[in-house]
């Protein structure tokens, strides 16, 4: 079985590229931090790391709830990838499910925007004359 790392691509302007092993090594830098030189762990580690602070009453129902979002979730196969990496940290037996909605690049937007809908979020608003005359400071005391 031969592996084609090559792919062609045409942009709006008309204008082709030939991308190569960079459409699977900007990916794998989610998963292996150091290739970019970073010491930090990978997307599944801290997955993984989170589920476990939680209650161990909760673990069960958060492994087999994961949710993936955002832009940088749309790699083809990222939810199979994931999957084996939370399940190779571990322990045996856990079920893990990956859940990839489609819309799943804009989902934080749209989870922002229906919180930010709510009436209980309103106090928390900051507008742009208030950031102008606060600064920063606003946010802190609107929101903590």
């Amino acid at each position: 079985m031969r592996i084609i790392f090559e792919t062609s691509y045409e942009l709006p302007d008309g204008q082709v590229i030939t991308i190569g092993s960079e459409r699977f090594r900007c990916p794998e830098a989610l998963f292996q931090p150091s290739l970019l030189g970073l010491e930090c762990c990978g997307v599944h580690e801290i997955t993984k790391s989170s589920i476990m602070k939680c209650d161990v009453d909760l673990r069960r129902e958060l492994n087999e709830n994961i949710i993936l979002s955002g832009g940088s979730t749309m790699f083809p196969g990222i939810g199979e990838r994931m999957k084996k990496e939370i399940k190779a940290l571990g322990p045996e037996g856990v079920n893990v499910n990956i859940h990839i909605p489609p819309e799943r690049k804009y989902s934080v937007w749209i989870g922002g925007s229906i919180m930010a809908s709510l009436n209980t979020f309103q106090k928390m608003w900051v507008f742009y004359k208030d950031y102008e005359e606060y600064g920063s400071a606003v946010v802190h005391r609107k929101c903590f």
